[in-house]
């Protein structure tokens, strides 16, 4: 990439109101990164419709700044778990029906986030409605079909939104598998992507609980085909505001 350049998220891409969604702003940055696995950490709130600077780092990685505040920074790294230590992805008829029970009683605090709102179509958003897989109480998961309007290059699923597909279900795991309350939000995603992710075929997202302490929460995501075939993973770090403890 060029040493700097100024990109502005789209309104529709947020999580939060007015906030850029978090695994978005993580795919784009991981884009300009120079490893296979990396690392986004998240400094302050990415504004929506705000033009924010861009810029490559010495360390082969990338960091969005407004003025003189960071905003968020990706860096070459490592995951803890190998793809061997991910844990294998629930069938296609558990997933779906773990979605199905997360709309009919989601959580409180939900959002029009672009990752897993609620009133978002197959067209405007992820769909990463990630409830409680049955016969496991360790896993969250969800089964989703991304539609033709997410389509990037060669009819697949740009990788700015695999990484947004690996978000989301991280909330799901703290509020359903650990009790967290509404409002948390990520601090840092660290992923892999594997393969090429289609479009118009379905996908199963799923996430485990890795640790926890205080107000933060670590887990692991990850994505496969309906078959199970992993297509990435991720390792999270989320955290409480104050007030939401």
């Amino acid at each position: 990439m060029t040493d700097f350049e100024t990109i502005t998220v789209p309104d529709h891409l947020c999580g939060y109101p007015g906030v850029a969604f978090g695994g978005y702003v993580a795919g784009v940055l991981a884009g300009r990164a120079a490893a296979k696995t990396v690392r986004v950490d998240f400094r302050r709130p990415v504004p929506t419709g705000t033009p924010v600077l861009l810029t490559g780092t010495a360390d082969g990685g990338a960091e969005l700044t407004s003025g003189e505040l960071p905003l968020a920074a990706a860096t070459p790294a490592e995951l803890r778990t190998d793809v061997a230590g991910v844990p294998d992805a629930p069938s296609w008829a558990a997933a779906s029906a773990a979605a199905q029970a997360y709309r009919a009683a989601p959580p409180d605090g939900s959002t029009d986030c672009f990752g897993c709102g609620l009133d978002r179509t197959p067209a405007t958003g992820l769909g990463q409605h990630c409830g409680l897989v049955p016969g496991r109480e360790d896993m969250v998961a969800t089964a989703w079909t991304p539609a033709p309007e997410l389509v990037g290059s060669e009819g697949l699923l740009p990788p700015e939104l695999v990484w947004g597909s690996l978000d989301c279900p991280g909330n799901a795991a703290g509020r359903l598998l650990g009790g967290r309350p509404a409002g948390a939000v990520t601090a840092a995603l660290t992923a892999r992507l594997l393969r090429p992710v289609p479009v118009g075929e379905g996908l199963v997202t799923y996430s485990w609980l890795l640790g926890s302490e205080g107000r933060k929460y670590t887990v692991g995501t990850a994505l496969a085909t309906a078959a199970g075939d992993l297509c990435a993973f991720a390792e999270a770090l989320w955290v409480q505001p104050r007030q939401a403890v």
